[in-house]
């Protein structure tokens, strides 16, 4: 009896091997099933979700032996009776330490951050850079640690895409498939990082993924809340801002006030999304014009941090103890009015010199400081008519981030989980909605967007705006010598005017000369030149195969977005 169950379970136990190896030689070559991809998910959410539990206690950890702080969270307390010479050191040497880092390890010295996530998951397969990746983030590891004013969500996302990369190469996943495990490496991280899970998922669907399909949702939820569990396993089931209950919003007659600071919010928001910018342009043209060597510019712009902290402390890292300050009425008007100034024109610095980190934190900041001053007022003209001025803190700290974010809905369910209040959910969703409609409309829908923007990269419109530029004129056209394709002395008549086409260019660039020329195709070159030194002749394109090319990513977009 013995033996016949031994062999039994031998058998099983063999049995379950070799289904395991053919499971995973399956998944390989075909990409992962339903339950396997939600295994997989799993996975990447606890990988993601302790990748930013250690950024963050790792941040917490050498930020206080750098500025020999007992409490991070009350830096600038402590900051205040700090030497001026160290404050104006740390920054500057840990901006030189980043500057070498990005110089060496990244092919432009620029930091990776949201921005290429939604480039990844447009462009690139859910596919980040992972080499430029990791050195983005120990180079913001170390300019939040050592006074960089920004916030640690950028460096987090793209962390967590880089996690989420590996694996999708390692199974071989297709665009689908690549995109959705990078929607749920986010999610886990930016639960993990800020203990909001509801919000981690749909900022990874609305921010990154950019739509709502059911096939996307339950995976990314799953990786979000295996995110939660490993950040309150080590801070325990708390807030990330332990606030009391600002009040209640005395409604109908309050309404109109927090519609008039969703307004002056979004206007807050342009101004700190164009500091940004103006800081980077002006950061280049003055790089360009002294010859400073790239490497060195994130030291500039630490040293002037430094100088800018000797006065003004609250400026250093993520900005938690003003934040907290705003969101309590612990400011005066002109204290909330010159802060949010002072963090407006840090972060600009930060950013604009190349350093590092994100944009979330320092919105919340001054997006509170905002919203302060607004119910300062408010209270101050019509107190019978007015709740308590805190309110508006709140509102005015969804509102500011959310305009920045370009992510409405994530954003409104951040800030109830940051602060675990949902009584003041009609106040943030008026000021939100009014901030967000405003500040799209003056940039290109987002901070991330409009970076990308910029970089003459069209993700703001939709996949129509891009598409053209993922297809390739060599993988469209016909080959030269088929029997649909024009001759070679007809190809060779349409380059002796000057209509040609390299085989590696986009049809993103095809179709203007197509649209300015009466012509039904265009010769494909290459590189190569013949016996006479003209381009060589490999095909031709045709407007009809591209029209069609096109049309047939645009249902499969839309495809992926309805499944």
């Amino acid at each position: 009896m013995q033996d016949t169950l031994r062999s039994v379970m031998t058998t099983l136990l063999t049995q379950m091997i070799a289904e395991g190896r053919d499971a995973w030689r399956v998944m390989r070559q075909r990409g992962p099933g339903q339950f396997q991809f939600w295994l997989i998910a799993l996975l990447i959410g606890i990988a993601a979700g302790f990748a930013a539990l250690f950024f963050r206690k790792g941040i917490t950890a050498f930020q206080g032996w750098v500025y020999g702080a007992e409490d991070v969270d009350f830096l600038h307390s402590f900051a205040q009776n700090m030497p001026w010479y160290w404050l104006v050191l740390i920054p500057t040497v840990g901006g030189l330490v980043v500057g070498l880092i990005l110089h060496r390890f990244t092919p432009d010295a620029r930091v990776r951050s949201v921005a290429d996530v939604i480039e990844g998951a447009a462009l690139r397969d859910g596919r980040v850079e992972t080499r430029a990746g990791i050195a983005s983030a120990v180079a913001s590891f170390l300019t939040l640690s050592t006074g960089g004013s920004s916030g640690r969500e950028g460096p987090v996302v793209h962390m967590a895409g880089v996690i989420s990369t590996w694996v999708s190469d390692r199974i071989k996943a297709d665009g689908i498939t690549g995109r959705d495990l990078l929607g749920c490496a986010v999610a886990a991280a930016v639960s993990a990082s800020f203990n909001a899970p509801i919000a981690g998922a749909l900022f990874a669907l609305e921010v990154v993924l950019r739509h709502f399909a059911v096939h996307a949702f339950a995976p990314i939820v799953i990786a979000s809340v295996a995110g939660t569990v490993i950040n309150r396993l080590e801070y325990g089931d708390v807030t990330e801002f332990d606030l009391v209950t600002p009040g209640a919003l005395q409604f109908y007659v309050e309404l109109p006030a927090f519609l008039m600071l969703g307004l002056i919010c979004g206007l807050v928001a342009v101004v700190l999304m164009r500091s940004i910018f103006f800081a980077d342009q002006l950061g280049t043209a003055l790089q360009d014009k002294m010859g400073l060597p790239r490497w060195l510019r994130p030291a500039v712009s630490g040293l002037l941090l430094g100088v800018i902290a000797v006065w003004y402390p609250h400026i250093i890292g993520v900005g938690y103890e003003t934040t907290v300050l705003a969101l309590t009425g612990a400011l005066v008007l002109h204290q909330t009015i010159l802060f949010a100034m002072v963090k407006t024109a840090a972060v600009a610095i930060t950013m604009g010199g190349r350093m590092g980190g994100g944009v979330f934190s320092p919105s919340l900041m001054v997006g509170a400081l905002t919203g302060l001053a607004f119910g300062l007022i408010a209270t101050a003209i019509l107190p019978d008519v007015s709740g308590t001025h805190t309110l508006y803190a709140f509102a005015g700290m969804g509102a500011v981030a959310a305009a920045v974010l370009g992510a409405p809905i994530s954003t409104t369910l951040i800030v109830f989980e940051l602060t675990g209040d949902w009584q003041i959910g009609l106040a943030v969703m008026v000021a939100v909605s009014m901030s967000t409609a405003l500040a799209s409309r003056i940039v290109d829908r987002s901070f991330f967007l409009t970076q990308l923007e910029r970089r003459n990269i069209h993700c703001a419109a939709g996949p129509q705006a891009y598409l053209l530029s993922l297809l390739r004129a060599g993988s469209v056209m016909r080959p030269l010598g088929d029997s649909r394709c024009a001759s070679a002395d007809d190809c060779a008549d349409l380059l002796a005017q000057g209509l040609k086409i390299e085989a590696s260019a986009s049809l993103e660039a095809a179709m203007p000369i197509f649209d300015r020329n009466d012509v039904t195709y265009l010769p494909v070159v290459t590189s190569a030149m013949t016996e006479e030194g003209a381009p060589e002749i490999i095909g031709a394109l045709y407007h009809v195969d591209s029209l069609k090319a096109y049309n047939r990513a645009l249902v499969a977009a839309a495809a992926e977005e309805h499944r």
